[in-house]
């Protein structure tokens, strides 16, 4: 039987880490996408997506688990767009 030791927190997943306004840790998917190996935003989302709905099938509530979020980014030339996220 291989055993895993975890020494310490994940470097990464420790700098992007959020704690919301009720001392709760969150991670944003946008943020979180490329530590866990996906190199596009899309497939991860995919995958974001049919966690909810597998949450959802087992009785789970989403908003326990999950937040779809948007915010604002520069597009470039001070340009702002609309974009979605996952908290």
């Amino acid at each position: 039987m291989n055993e895993i030791t975890i020494n310490e927190p994940s470097k990464g997943f420790e700098e992007i880490k959020h704690i919301d306004k009720n001392g709760i840790e969150y991670w944003t998917a946008r943020e979180l996408f490329p530590l866990l190996g996906y190199s596009t935003w899309q497939a991860f989302e995919e995958v974001v997506i049919r966690s909810t709905k597998v949450a959802f099938k087992s009785g789970q509530a989403i908003e326990n688990h999950f937040s779809q979020l948007t915010k604002m980014v520069e597009v470039g030339s001070n340009v702002k767009r609309v974009i979605r996220d996952w908290k």
